[in-house]
């Protein structure tokens, strides 16, 4: 058999373990030690230990469960429901009112959270009360949710951006900083949308306008994940700060914020922690495992094998970028977001950068496929997310119905980026330092 076929054969191996439900880290930790133990024996076995001792103590993964611990400390803090506050007044005017609301909302808490799950459960829980009692069809609020929830991974900070900058040894300011003009042209796109589709439907809710001066004065609920935003990501824009210094910042200020706010409790600091660590181990359990499982691949040659067999079908850049897209679009639909993600890039990266796709693009583009599959039905985790918040309890159809045309965007706007490359990579190419 050759290395290609062990390769595909061990990558539906991988998937079908996947979908039986079991963990990721584990599935990939098992068939990085088991392919590498058979191809070199005990020797591989003690190459695969320096590996994880390298992973655990690798410095710029140190980001994650300090990204993760300013999402849990901010989320826990009762900032969202002020954020809303302030979006339904200024948005909720436009045709298609508190629709708009939600993904501005969205937008502005992905840019503190790191996390599209609990962007779109924190968001919808605040939300969708609102939107009941206001007589919004179920389809339109649950797909606005659920979209303007996967914004949560590609707004900066990411936890996904930070384990592929690790995993392809890119810089994780850089794929930040590279997010940012993505994230806001697409949350755009998702409210062009609503704005369209409400005035062709003639279902253009809109609410009566608050008064400016209440408006503005409203703003002031925005200081605290705006402060957070502009401390993290102007210390990585101007080189004053590593990502991982950057995070540390970012849960210093926000603790400041929310002791200013009389928030701060031990009650608050235990749930925080607690589930900071749970939600770190189980991300590193899975980074340890892709890790390991690359390393077989590279020693094996069976990821030099792959590169070599894509690259011979001769495919443009574009044709190839086009068909990744179908790639992930098909997986997207039968697993999870960070698993998919850590699973190929062993495999489609050196395929990538062998066609001469800027790395700090492609990060881009994987995150932007990451969201795809969470929006994607059967195994899409925000249409679940949202579903289980939500009051009544009506098919999940509708969810799956309102999130499609987000889908569409997302793909529409994915094409958008392929033929005008400038939009993730002009701000990290004025990075300083």
């Amino acid at each position: 058999m050759s290395m290609v076929a062990v390769g595909i054969t061990g990558f539906l191996v991988m998937v079908g373990l996947m979908l039986l439900g079991l963990p990721i880290g584990a599935v990939m930790l098992l068939l990085g030690l088991g392919g590498g133990m058979l191809a070199f024996g005990d020797a591989f076995l003690q190459s695969s230990a320096s590996i994880v001792w390298g992973v655990m103590s690798d410095y710029g993964l140190t980001a994650v469960p300090l990204f993760v611990l300013l999402g849990e400390l901010l989320l826990r803090s009762g900032m969202a429901d002020r954020m809303y506050m302030v979006f339904a007044a200024w948005l909720g005017r436009l045709p298609g009112g508190l629709l708009h609301t939600n993904i501005g909302c969205c937008a502005l808490f992905a840019a503190t959270s790191g996390s599209s799950v609990a962007t779109a459960a924190t968001i919808g829980t605040v939300a969708l009360p609102s939107m009941v009692r206001h007589g919004y069809p179920m389809p339109a609020a649950l797909g606005s949710l659920a979209a303007g929830g996967t914004l949560g991974i590609l707004i900066p900070p990411s936890v996904n951006m930070i384990i592929y900058g690790s995993m392809t040894n890119n810089s994780v300011g850089k794929l930040f900083i590279a997010g940012i003009i993505p994230g806001i042209l697409l949350a755009g796109s998702f409210m062009l949308w609503i704005l369209i589709s409400s005035l062709v439907r003639g279902s253009a809710k809109a609410h009566e306008p608050a008064p400016l001066a209440e408006r503005i004065s409203l703003l002031r609920y925005l200081a605290e994940p705006v402060i957070v935003f502009g401390t993290v990501m102007g210390s990585l824009y101007f080189g004053i700060a590593t990502a991982t210094e950057s995070a540390a910042v970012g849960v210093v200020v926000g603790l400041l914020l929310i002791a200013l706010g009389g928030k701060l409790s031990w009650k608050l600091l235990e749930t925080c922690f607690l589930s900071s660590a749970r939600t770190t181990g189980m991300i590193l359990l899975i980074v340890v495992g892709a890790f390991v499982l690359n390393l077989a691949l590279s020693l094996t040659g069976i990821g030099e094998a792959l590169t070599k067999w894509a690259t011979g079908f001769g495919l443009s850049q574009v044709a190839l970028l086009v068909a990744l897209i179908g790639f992930y679009l098909i997986l997207g639909m039968f697993t999870d977001t960070l698993s998919m993600m850590v699973a190929t890039i062993p495999l489609t990266f050196p395929v990538v950068s062998a066609a001469g796709v800027d790395p700090i693009w492609f990060g881009v583009f994987i995150v932007l496929m990451c969201e795809l599959g969470l929006i994607t039905p059967p195994v899409g985790m925000n249409l679940f997310v949202v579903q289980g918040i939500r009051p009544d309890r009506g098919p999940v159809a509708d969810v799956i119905r309102g999130a499609l045309p987000y889908a569409a965007i997302m793909i529409a706007f994915t094409i958008l980026l392929i033929a005008f490359p400038g939009i993730a990579t002009w701000l990290p190419q004025l990075m300083r330092g």
